[in-house]
């Protein structure tokens, strides 16, 4: 043991890249900033949005099969680790048997019994390190397996937070179309008895009711859309009798936004980097197990036991069997079949890496994507804001115009028109803006904290 403490792995120690990491992001987040949360959702301050993703997180169907991949690789550890220590096995048996009497070499005996219980036990000699590289790999195979399964739940929190924020504003959609409807059927009512009184012409109910089905028809769009974004969050939460009521989006406030920090900190705060760099540390462990392979493999082997013609004999000493022996297996010529398989570890060690690179461009694009995101959905929410305001204003004077006969109702329906998209608009930019927020959440690695980092240390 001493000796193989002494002996150096073959293949190549493991070091984290030298990547040109940015000093900062293209685009910058405001001053005003706090610490991303672990449970960064609970800071839309709705406790049916809490209630969704820690029922996501429980039942969800990614989030099993990604606990379950965690158990392979962890059974997978046991195994390989397993190899690296001596194996003892048993072997026991009892027959009987004779000799034939009419042979070339006739030879009389009775049946003969034959007892034998033995204990045997084989241990490879670790003196390349392809135990120990092997068990490196799949230590970190397991590490990944824990870090894709943190991927696979921050992509869903953020996933089911999404969907809620849509039904949210859809919700709102069709209340403000719900009152559109109800605007305008006044305004219907009142054409037509105009018409009555000689005051308004034919053509202007008949754009009233043009204006009122065409509110129906999109009524009808918006509650289909509803009922899809159900559907969604009833599929995301393993829930499929979900059902929610409406609310207004205007109760989520906007929480704040979380620090950008240094670019630096995306290769710990995110999840799926941590996993592409753990997939790399796995394949270069990898390179060390081919190239074992190319030498000497050393065997120990040993048996004790006892054999006799009675099975009340067996333990007796004058019964007791032993072996021990060591054995050798060197390649000597296989065609380049061993060095081949060096050559593929080592290119899918290159692969890793370029993954690994490609997880950290992956970030910074999500990141940058997600401050301009979150910046321009706040400044159109705002100019949104004073168009519905300044449409409304528009709406009340145009109304009041027709009704005292100053204008044709035409510009009534124009304006009514105006006011519907700006107020829809409106509740649209809000659902965009809270949505860039869970999108910054996401791309900062959304306050994730593995499980898996704890374990490795």
């Amino acid at each position: 043991m001493a000796l193989l403490s002494a002996c150096k792995s073959v293949g190549p120690d493991y070091e984290r890249p030298q990547l040109a990491v940015p000093g900062q992001y293209s685009e910058q987040a405001d001053q005003a900033q706090s610490k991303v949360s672990t449970i960064w959702w609970t800071a839309y301050q709705d406790q049916l949005l809490n209630d969704l993703v820690s029922k996501s997180l429980q039942s969800n169907t990614d989030i099993k099969l990604a606990v379950a991949r965690v158990e392979e690789a962890d059974a997978l550890a046991r195994e390989i680790g397993a190899a690296t220590l001596p194996q003892v096995d048993l072997n026991a048996g009892a027959n009987r048997s004779r000799v034939t009497e009419l042979g070339g070499n006739p030879v009389t005996t009775n049946p003969r019994n034959d007892f034998k219980a033995e204990l045997g036990t084989s241990f490879e000699i670790d003196f390349w390190g392809k135990l120990r590289r092997a068990k490196e790999s799949v230590r970190a195979q397991i590490l990944s397996s824990q870090y894709a399964k943190d991927t696979v739940a921050l992509s869903l929190s953020g996933l089911v937070a999404t969907n809620y924020l849509t039904l949210r504003s859809l919700d709102s959609q069709i209340t403000l179309t719900q009152e559109s409807m109800k605007s305008r059927e006044a305004s219907l009512g009142l054409t037509k008895r105009r018409l009555e009184g000689g005051v308004a012409s034919a053509l202007d109910v008949y754009q009233a009711e043009v204006a009122s089905a065409n509110l129906s028809a999109q009524l009808a769009e918006l509650t289909r859309q509803r009922a899809l974004s159900l559907h969604q969050l009833a599929v995301l939460t393993g829930d499929l009798s979900l059902n929610i009521a409406s609310a207004d989006i205007q109760a989520l406030p906007v929480p704040p936004t979380p620090p950008a920090g240094l670019p630096s900190s995306l290769l710990e705060a995110r999840p799926d980097v941590a996993q592409a760099e753990q997939q790399m540390i796995a394949a270069n462990a990898n390179i060390g197990v081919a190239k074992a392979a190319l030498y000497p493999t050393i065997s120990l082997t040993a048996g004790l036991g006892g054999e006799s013609l009675e099975l009340g004999d067996i333990l007796k000493s004058a019964a007791r069997i032993w072996t021990g022996g060591v054995s050798l297996y060197l390649p000597i010529f296989d065609s380049g079949k061993l060095n081949s398989k060096v050559d593929q570890a080592s290119a899918k060690q290159k692969q890793a890496l370029a993954s690994y690179e490609g997880a950290i461009q992956t970030a910074f694009r999500e990141v940058n994507d997600a401050l301009v995101d979150l910046r321009q959905n706040t400044e159109r929410e705002d100019a949104l804001n004073k168009s519905q305001i300044a449409a409304k204003k528009a709406l009340d004077v145009s109304e009041n115009r027709y009704k005292s006969g100053y204008s044709a109702y035409l510009d009534v329906l124009d304006a009514q028109r105006v006011y519907n998209d700006s107020a829809l608009s409106y509740v649209q930019s809000r659902q965009a803006r809270l949505a860039a927020t869970v999108s910054l959440f996401k791309a900062l690695g959304g306050g994730w904290k593995a499980e898996a980092q704890s374990q490795a240390k």
